[in-house]
């Protein structure tokens, strides 16, 4: 074994062996594996091996058609066999809402440039005979389904990783992580050190164990998981013979149940609904080849249903349960990066669907390693979509609640109760009085929107209109029409200070830093001119400053913000979290609120558009910007947590003459549509740049230096290929949630990022990104697809709401 590495990956199961390999494939060739005990040893080996393509996320579904492509490459690099079988597939819809589900999935792929044919129950029928067509509706025909052999996969990767210079190293257990103040790792193993530049976490089950070497305790969670062996079937012998083909793979959501063919009979796994931990609070390091005791009372609902309705498993004999551990995220996500304020310190952690996600893993991790960003938008495998409130006891609820919603349709408007409330602010429980629906957002509970006193606060989910679209009507009226308040204290706060602060943050983002007692957007940069984020950024004093961005992105944008603060001290950055909460109050009648509590003179000329300052609100200190969301006439209003229930409470009794109503996020939404305003992890996305999003002005070009500018200044001179775009939309009963395919001239052409209903246009808007030659074509034959359905849209080359920004000057 050598004594020193570029880079460590830690774990050998098929994520550790994909990345050591994708390392390799970057030139990187002093690169060590180490494994405590044989290759797959932990949960690859026990693994079902199946492989597809489907993921709510589009670009993880990229990454997972990689994948699956990747294997024929190992393959011959390696000569070592993948096993791999593509069987296609069939995902059976027992409703109408599955179904409904399915079509949306077929849309993602028309212009993921994946295959997804929607069926009827008969043509399931044809392709996969066991089924009982009376339990379904209709069905998605899949093209790129399969299995594969686990070990053989594994293998194929560490053999073309040796090929190409790796070193890997079996038997030998790591036992502990030390920082040096370089940044660098020893890391210490049971046959000696090894000094690495980089570790990679790959440890599958023990993930948690290599994370608390470093002093971190991730959020991954072993489950329990079954699934069955029959014994040979005379049904399978007859499809192979009539066929000449394997039994397709097939999914039954209503059931629960997975099924593939295995030799002469067929493999049936479920994800049932009383799901177990497994060893909730440590791994023991002696855990390798081995299988759990079987549970068939816990699974037998899901094999009940299973054996109704695919009558031909009733008559099987079952030759084998397997019973092993995979680990999960709470969102069963991977965690896949680096970890905030841990030099070199990288995930990749949680990898359940392993044989569909692990080489796209690989690649994005390499990347991420070798050139200092993954290649792609992983933004939903992403570890630092997760903070330090992601405790031990949260991570278990939301796996098990994950777990047991495997094959359950999460509708866009539904907002899971495991782990909840968390995170709550000052003010919630007079939220809670008032009838809030709540949301959860980076843990925050916060106002989705605000039912009737008499009914109750909770919403139908759906795909379609829910029984909110009155009542955010309601509200968006009350900002247009008067005045609103909502609680902003889910957002991002960040507190910059020190006699650099400016300098650095002018580095970092992209526009002109503002002058005292003024506020600037700006997006943030990667090299590539990828946006990365996009901040509300206010100079309080010369050496303070508070930025303000996406409050789901904290983690991610401090791990960034910290991986660039300079040596010297001169700069300190810290997140504020819910030490600062805030309130915003918008519409045409908010200055007359905010004048009622307030000696400071706040008229237009006094107060104008994007200024900031300290102000004494009652007796309360705040911190006040003349700046909405909304695009109308508004503040947002920032204080101690202290002090939040009291201006709370101040401002609703000065806004009670003015009519002021409460609303939530939903209106929120709503009205920003409204203005063509997006927002961050949807139409803001490092694969777009500030050109195609429609951000160039907000790109101070002519400073000297700052990340991304050469990327950016050649996407403004050479224009962008792609261009975001709003439309108004001839939707009925159902608007956009994204990711849905714009359609013009009859071609797929771009696709959807946000959207939803305009209450105060009375017009469903859909914002996305098509090529930039459409997006001033305002004559050209624009369609949305929703739930299936082309839907003609027109182009808004102007806003619907207040074109010339009026309103919000005022």
């Amino acid at each position: 074994m050598n004594s020193s590495a570029q880079v460590v990956v830690i774990g050998g199961g098929v994520v550790g062996t994909s990345v050591l390999y994708h390392l390799t494939k970057l030139g990187w060739t002093d690169v060590m594996l180490i494994e405590r005990s044989e290759l797959t040893s932990g949960s690859t080996w026990h693994a079902a091996g199946g492989m597809h393509t489907l993921n709510g996320d589009p670009n993880v579904a990229k990454l997972q058609r990689y994948t699956i492509d990747l294997y024929k490459e190992i393959e011959e690099l390696s000569e070592q066999a993948c096993g791999v079988h593509l069987t296609g597939g069939v995902l059976l819809a027992d409703t109408p809402e599955r179904m409904q589900w399915l079509k949306m999935a077929a849309a993602r792929g028309r212009y993921l440039g994946i295959d997804y044919d929607l069926i009827s129950v008969s043509e399931a029928k044809e392709l996969f005979p066991l089924l009982e067509e009376e339990y379904f509706v209709g069905a998605m025909y899949t093209h790129d389904d399969g299995h594969l052999d686990p070990s053989g996969v594994t293998h194929a990767y560490a053999r073309a990783a040796r090929i190409n210079g790796a070193e890997i190293v079996l038997r030998n257990r790591v036992t502990g992580l030390n920082q040096r103040p370089d940044g660098t790792w020893n890391v210490e193993t049971e046959q000696g050190p090894v000094h690495a530049t980089h570790v990679v976490n790959a440890g599958g089950l023990w993930a948690r164990e290599v994370g608390r070497m470093a002093g971190l305790e991730l959020p991954v969670l072993a489950m329990e998981h079954m699934y069955l062996l029959t014994e040979d079937m005379p049904e399978v012998a007859e499809i192979n013979e009539r066929t000449g083909k394997e039994v397709l793979h097939a999914i039954d959501f209503g059931g629960e149940i997975y099924m593939r063919q295995e030799r002469g009979g067929m493999l049936m796994g479920t994800y049932e609904r009383a799901c177990v931990p497994w060893s909730p609070d440590d791994t023991p390091w002696d855990f390798g080849h081995e299988l759990l005791q079987p549970d068939l009372d816990r699974i037998s609902p899901s094999l009940e249903v299973g054996f109704r309705h695919f009558p031909a498993f009733q008559r099987a004999g079952i030759k084998q349960i397997i019973n092993g551990p995979f680990t999960f995220a709470p969102d069963g996500n991977p965690l896949v990066g680096p970890v905030k304020g841990l030099a070199n310190y990288w995930c990749a952690c949680g990898v359940m669907a392993g044989f569909s996600q692990g080489g796209g893993v690989g690649l994005a991790l390499s990347n991420w390693i070798v050139n200092g960003d993954p290649g792609f938008d992983v933004w939903a495998m992403d570890v630092a979509r997760y903070g330090d409130w992601a405790t031990k006891a949260y991570t278990s609820a939301k796996v098990q609640e994950n777990y047991s919603r495997r094959f359950s349709i999460t509708f866009p408007n539904e907002e899971l109760k495991a782990g909840r409330p968390l995170r709550t602010t000052p003010i919630h429980d007079r939220l809670k009085t008032e009838n809030a629906v709540f949301g959860a957002s980076f843990g925050v509970e916060h106002a989705l929107w605000f039912q009737e006193k008499d009914r109750e606060p909770v919403e139908d989910v759906t795909f379609m209109r829910s029984n909110s679209h009155a009542q955010v009507a309601r509200e968006c009226a009350a900002v247009r029409e008067g005045v609103g308040m909502i609680e902003t204290s889910n957002f991002a706060k960040y507190e910059v200070t020190g006699p650099g602060a400016e300098v650095w943050l002018s580095h970092l983002l992209a526009n002109r830093m503002p002058k005292t007692g003024r506020i600037v957007l700006s997006p943030m940069l990667n090299a590539e001119g990828g946006l990365i984020g996009d901040f509300t950024v206010a100079k309080a004093g010369d050496e303070r400053f508070y930025v303000f961005g996406s409050g789901v992105a904290e983690t991610y944008h401090m791990r960034y913000f910290l991986s660039h603060l300079p040596d010297d001290g001169r700069v300190h950055v810290r997140a504020l979290g819910l030490e600062m909460c805030g309130l915003s109050i918008a519409g045409p009648k908010a200055r007359d609120v905010l004048t009622a509590v307030t000696d400071q003179d706040i008229s237009a000329d006094a107060f104008r558009f994007m200024d900031f300052r300290e102000m004494e609100l009652g007796m309360f200190p705040a911190k006040v910007g003349r700046i909405s969301f909304t695009g109308d006439l508004g503040f947002e209003i920032w204080m101690k947590a202290d002090y939040q229930t009291q201006i709370y409470d101040l401002l609703r009794a000065a806004g009670a003459e003015h009519g002021m109503a409460l609303f939530g996020g939903r209106a929120l939404n709503g009205l920003r549509l409204e203005k063509n305003f997006g927002t961050w992890a949807r139409e803001y996305r490092p694969i777009y740049g500030p050109y195609a999003a429609n951000l160039g002005r907000f790109v101070g070009t002519r400073k000297n230096d700052f990340i991304g500018r050469d990327a950016a200044l050649r996407e403004r001179d050479e224009g962008p290929e792609l261009r975001l775009v709003a439309l108004k939309v001839d939707a009925t009963d159902a608007d956009v949630i994204g990711d849905e395919p714009v359609w013009i001239d009859g071609k797929v052409r771009g696709w959807i990022t946000s959207g939803g209903y305009a209450h105060a246009s009375d017009a469903s808007v859909a914002m996305g990104y098509v090529p930039a030659e459409f997006a001033e074509a305002a004559d050209a034959p624009f369609e949305v697809e929703i739930i299936g359905e082309r839907r003609k849209a027109e182009l808004l080359i102007d806003p619907l709401f207040d074109p010339s920004g009026l309103r919000m000057r005022a």
